[in-house]
């Protein structure tokens, strides 16, 4: 592991030049990794780390999500299995369901953690609130978590680009003493672009203060603000959904992507460049309040309390369907849909 310098910090981190492919497989060469969850990192970290060689078989139950794994190649009876004959198979239990699935799935798992077996989690939720969830490992096993920084479509399309997606890392528990290495080579073997040293507490609050924040929820309300504000004043629909969506996502974005914030401000107009350093800190001052209450709901565990007993109920399917129904039919959103339409590949 290296110490890079980030912004004058220092962090551990793991590359895939340090931490080869192969000797990921060298560490994994015994193993059987079982893949618990096929919806969301399932497919992803699944066929990644089939398609780079290591023993992987999936557990999954019946449904169309069960379909869906056949549909990309693994085999039941031989690959494929329900949840419980994968646990009882696998020596790396890679539990890659929802967290509300982690919770009336864990009586299923939890007895075929036997004795030097490793429990795998891509997110630090179950552990950090287990006295929420009741997820509570046996101390004879090792407890690890690799976490990818995106979405489990992200983690497959990077990966066949040849690029990987950024991971943290973290060891909960070491009880065989070779926790570490056997973390180190499951966030090589998915294709993480290279890993970075967290723990299950920080992982779980960054992760649920993110998603709440900048990555969806605050981005959602900031694009309806602005669109709502355009729209009140007389400007079309198209006008104000592309000042306020499309050229971030199309134009600008991509810039910050590639070299920062600083180089996007560098290839806009002065008049703009201006405009933005002078709004940047009457924005940062509204908003950075908000953030910091949202980090101490996350942190007390509050957000991990709504999450499950919103998961948790009957109608939390149709309840969410009904919320994004709404989205998507919103005028914004409308807009959007129709904007896409009009970009040069999609067009007829």
């Amino acid at each position: 592991m290296a110490r890079l310098n980030f912004g004058g910090v220092e962090e551990t981190v793991v590359t895939r030049e340090e931490f080869t492919l192969d000797k990921a497989r060298e560490v994994l060469k015994n193993e059987t990794i079982a893949v618990i969850g096929y919806g969301v990192q399932g497919p992803g970290q699944g066929l990644n780390l089939r398609d780079n060689g290591f023993n992987v078989i999936v557990g999954q139950r019946q449904g169309k999500t069960f379909e869906k794994a056949v549909n990309d190649g693994w085999v039941p009876g031989e690959t494929l299995f329900s949840i419980e004959e994968a646990c009882k198979r696998g020596t790396i239990i890679m539990c890659l369901l929802s967290d509300a699935a982690v919770m009336s799935q864990w009586p299923v798992i939890k007895p075929h953690l036997t004795e030097g077996k490793a429990l795998y989690f891509s997110h630090g939720f179950a552990i950090t609130w287990a006295d929420r969830t009741g997820v509570v490992p046996p101390e004879n096993i090792d407890v690890i978590m690799v976490a990818p920084k995106g979405s489990g479509a992200s983690v497959r399309s990077l990966f066949l680009k040849g690029r990987g997606i950024n991971s943290s890392f973290a060891v909960y528990q070491d009880y065989t003493g070779h926790a570490l290495d056997r973390t180190l080579a499951l966030g090589i073997g998915i294709g993480s672009g290279y890993l970075f040293e967290t723990t299950f507490k920080r992982e779980a609050v960054s992760d649920l203060t993110g998603e709440r924040g900048s990555l969806m929820g605050a981005i959602q309300g900031l694009f309806l603000a602005q669109y709502e504000v355009l729209r009140e004043h007389g400007h079309t629909p198209s006008e104000a959904f592309n000042e306020t969506v499309e050229e971030l996502s199309q134009s600008l974005m991509p810039l910050i992507a590639a070299k920062g914030m600083d180089w996007m401000y560098a290839n806009c107009s002065t008049t703009a460049q201006r405009g933005a350093l002078d709004w940047m800190m009457p924005f940062h001052d509204a908003i950075k309040p908000v953030v910091e209450r949202l980090y101490q709901s996350v942190e007390s565990g509050h957000e991990a309390q709504v999450s499950i007993d919103s998961n948790s109920a009957d109608d939390y399917r149709d309840r969410l369907n009904e919320e994004l129904r709404q989205m998507r039919e919103s005028e914004i959103w409308r807009t959007g849909e129709t904007v896409r339409t009009l970009r040069p590949e999609n067009a007829k």
